[in-house]
C-alpha cells in the first residue's frame, strides 16, 4: 500500500515575498468511518461487526471523560492524547487566571512502534492513481 501526494507551489509561510518552491501535499482517499473500522476489526477478530463498533464508540467515551478529568490518555501501541492550551499573556502572575484561556486543543503524540510504521509509508504521486 502506498500513500498518494500531489504537487504544489507555494511560497514559505514564513517568508510570503520569497520564491515560490514546490512541496508535496498528502492526499486522502476518502474517509473511513466507525462501521468500515468496525468492519475490519471484526474480520481480524471473534468480535461481530456490531461489537466491534460498539467497543470503539466506548474507546472514545472513555477518552472523552479521561481528557475533561484532566488526565493524559496513553494508549499502548498507538499514542498519547492529551489537552493543550492557548492563552493571552498577563502583566504579573496574579492576574492570570482561567479567562486568559483562548482555546483548549486535543493533541496526538504517536507511540515509537507506530511512528516507526508511519516512517516507512511509500509515496506515490496521484496522478499515478488515475493512470491505473
Amino acid at each position: 500500500m502506498a500513500v498518494f501526494f500531489r504537487k504544489i507551489q507555494r511560497t514559505d509561510p514564513r517568508n510570503p515575498a520569497g520564491e515560490k518552491k514546490w512541496y508535496i501535499i498528502l492526499k486522502s482517499l476518502g474517509t473511513r468511518r466507525t462501521k468500515e473500522i468496525a468492519q475490519r476489526m471484526a474480520d481480524e477478530t471473534t468480535l461481530n461487526p456490531k461489537e466491534a463498533e460498539i467497543g470503539l464508540y466506548e474507546f472514545v467515551k472513555a477518552l472523552k471523560e479521561t481528557l475533561k478529568e484532566g488526565y493524559t490518555a496513553q494508549i499502548d501501541d498507538l499514542g498519547t492524547f492529551y489537552l493543550t492550551a492557548n492563552s493571552s499573556a498577563s502583566e504579573t502572575e496574579t492576574d492570570v487566571n482561567a479567562r486568559n484561556c483562548t482555546g483548549i486543543h486535543i493533541r496526538f503524540r504517536p507511540d515509537e512502534a507506530l511512528q516507526k510504521e508511519i516512517d516507512r509509508i511509500r509515496l506515490k504521486p496521484l496522478d499515478e492513481l488515475s493512470s491505473k
